[in-house]
């Protein structure tokens, strides 16, 4: 039976994540998106770069992979947050991205160039049905309430788009980490989306309003969001298995939706969290097709 160590090894990125989208919301009230990402990206890489396990050699050959990985993973995804929370609520923002596991499983099928199987193709039409669930109610209205028909279909169109980078970063990724290690590969690829975020992002960190509160949770955020949790995620996959570790992801529409309405005060329809059901349901379904895949002779 795991014990409590192992307990918060599986739970506490999901938490962590799961926070990071209020985190984000309390941010752009000192700084703009680009600030908000480059923040972000420079304290997690400062915080792997304190770990000496993150600076092991990685293979020559997987060099070019990690710059795309830091482009599809961190720079580019990562920046899409912030601009859409303009425009949407942050419990929105965090629910959208239970959809992760179904463009993970969508661009797989895609690089295999192969349909998925049945169990696979039954998770990823329940899935985006959620998905469409969650995002319609929020079609006409923009974070603070107010009608904003454009700007939320934008924001709402930010997060897929987002989602669907880390469908490819996360197909990049496990070859990669199969082969060196998950904090090399992380470490480099936060160090490439440091440097690519930089020129927009440095200005607008230095001309920002800071006051206490957005400068703890976007170092809360780039500590624990863009660093702690990467850790605490490999640490989850070296005792358990990658499948298993993965399941952490499942946690992060509940903690921002709980977040969200609370602290936030958004406001979420009912429609919204049934999607989000149904959005989980169909990611389990395709992790649980996975593992019968993977329990066949």
């Amino acid at each position: 039976m795991p014990g409590l160590l192992d307990w918060s090894v599986l739970v506490l990125p999901g938490l962590i994540w799961g926070a990071s989208f209020l985190f984000i919301a309390e941010g752009l009230q000192a700084t703009g998106p680009n600030g908000v990402t480059f923040m972000r990206i420079a304290v997690g890489f400062a915080t792997l770069s304190c770990i000496p396990a993150a600076r092991k050699p990685i293979a020559r050959q997987d060099r070019l992979m990690t710059v795309l990985l830091g482009i599809f993973w961190m720079a580019f995804p990562l920046s899409m947050f912030p601009f859409a929370e303009q425009h949407v609520s942050s419990a929105l923002t965090g629910m959208l991205n239970g959809s992760t596991a179904l463009f993970t499983a969508a661009v797989a099928s895609l690089i295999a160039r192969r349909l998925p199987d049945r169990g696979t193709a039954i998770g990823l039409a329940i899935g985006f049905a959620g998905t469409v669930l969650i995002a319609l109610p929020n079609l006409g209205t923009s974070s603070s309430g107010s009608s904003d028909p454009g700007g939320s279909a934008l924001g709402v169109s930010l997060i897929l788009i987002a989602m669907a980078s880390y469908g490819v970063a996360l197909n990049l990724a496990r070859p990669l980490q199969q082969r060196n290690g998950a904090l090399p590969i992380v470490w480099r690829a936060l160090g490439v989306a440091f440097v690519l975020t930089m020129p927009l992002g440095l200005p607008a960190v230095i001309g920002a309003h800071w006051s206490w509160t957005p400068l703890l949770c976007l170092l809360a955020l780039g500590a624990g969001g863009t660093g702690v949790a990467y850790v605490l995620t490999a640490l989850a996959a070296g005792r358990f298995g990658a499948t298993r570790a993965s399941a952490t992801t499942f946690l992060i529409p509940v903690v921002a939706l709980l977040l969200g309405v609370t602290l936030r005060g958004e406001r979420v329809e009912l429609l919204s969290i049934a999607g989000a059901v149904v959005c989980l349901a169909g990611a389990w379904l395709i992790r649980r097709a996975g593992i019968l895949r993977d329990a066949r002779p």
